[in-house]
C-alpha cells in the first residue's frame, strides 16, 4: 500500500487498483476549509487521470465523523468578496468527486452533514455504519445545500422526500437514513471502511474500461426518456465493444481463467 498527501488535509492510499481518498482534518472533524477543498479537487484530478485506478473509496480519518460540512468558522471571517472568490474553489471539491470517471464509494460513520453529506452523495454508493448521522441542515444557517445536495438528494429519494429533508434541516440516524434510501448499505459499527474497501475490490476485479463506460452510461442517461437513454447506452457500448478489455474478457471466459485486463 502506498500513500500520497495532497496538501495538509487529504491523503490518498493505494490498495492495488482501489484508491482511498481520506478526508484527514481530524482537529476540525473534517470541516471543509478553502485549503481542504482545493486539496480534494487536486486529489480527484490526479485520480481521474490515473488509468490504474479502477474504483475510489472516500473515507475519513476521524473516529466520530465523516465530514461536518463547510468550515463555518472560516466562513464567519469572510467578506462578501471573499465568499464570491471561494465559491468556485468549494464547487471544485464536490464536482471533483462527482465527476470521477470510475465507480466511487463513500465510507460513512458518525456525522455526515451539509457539505459532508454532499461529498457522500457525490459518490455512486454510500456504505454507512450504525453510528452515521446524515442531513442537509443548510437552511438552518441561512444558506442552501450548495455542493449538489438540492440536485443529488431528489435523484435518490424523490422530490417530495428531498424537499421535506432540506426544508426541515433535520438530521437522520443511520437506520432511518438507510430505510429512506439516503445510504445504500448499513453495516455494523466500525465496519464502514472495511466493507467499502471490500466492495471496491469486488468492483475492481472487473474491466476498467467496462466500469468507466457503465458509469458514463448511468450518469448521462439518468433523467432522459427511455429512447434517448438507450442511445447513451449504445454509445457507451460502442466505446467498449472493440476494446482490448472486451477481447480479453471474452477470451478469459472461454478459456475458464481470470482475465488480465489491459485497461484499454
Amino acid at each position: 500500500m502506498s500513500e500520497e498527501r495532497f496538501g495538509e488535509f487529504v491523503l490518498v492510499r493505494r490498495h492495488d487498483h482501489v484508491a482511498e481518498l481520506v478526508l484527514d482534518r481530524p482537529k476540525a472533524m473534517n470541516a471543509v476549509s478553502t485549503d481542504m477543498a482545493r486539496s480534494i479537487a487536486g486529489a480527484c484530478a490526479a485520480l481521474a487521470a490515473d488509468r490504474d485506478v479502477r474504483v475510489v473509496v472516500v473515507s475519513s480519518s476521524h473516529e466520530r465523523a465523516f465530514c461536518v460540512g463547510a468550515d463555518l468558522k472560516e466562513r464567519n471571517s469572510f467578506s462578501d468578496a471573499d465568499l464570491v472568490k471561494q465559491r468556485p474553489v468549494a464547487r471544485g471539491a464536490y464536482t471533483g468527486v462527482l465527476e470521477l470517471p470510475m465507480p466511487t464509494i463513500a465510507a460513512v460513520h458518525g456525522f455526515a452533514l451539509g457539505g459532508g453529506f454532499e461529498l457522500a452523495l457525490s459518490c455512486d454508493v454510500i456504505v454507512a455504519d450504525r453510528t452515521a448521522v446524515v442531513g442537509l441542515p443548510e437552511v438552518s444557517v441561512g444558506v442552501i445545500p450548495g455542493g449538489g445536495g438540492t440536485q443529488l438528494l431528489p435523484r435518490r429519494v424523490g422530490a417530495a422526500r428531498a424537499a421535506e429533508l432540506i426544508f426541515t434541516a433535520r438530521r437522520l440516524e443511520a437506520a432511518e437514513a438507510h430505510e429512506l434510501g439516503l445510504v445504500d448499505q448499513l453495516v455494523d459499527e466500525g465496519r464502514d471502511r472495511a466493507e467499502a474497501l471490500e466492495l471496491a475490490a469486488r468492483m475492481a476485479a472487473n474491466s476498467p474500461v467496462g466500469l468507466r463506460a457503465a458509469k458514463r452510461a448511468l450518469r448521462l442517461g439518468h433523467g432522459l426518456d427511455l429512447r434517448a437513454g438507450l442511445e447513451v447506452e449504445d454509445a457507451a457500448w460502442r466505446a467498449v465493444a472493440f476494446s482490448a478489455d472486451r477481447a480479453e474478457g471474452v477470451a478469459a471466459f472461454n478459456e475458464k481463467r481470470a482475465p488480465r485486463w489491459p485497461g484499454e
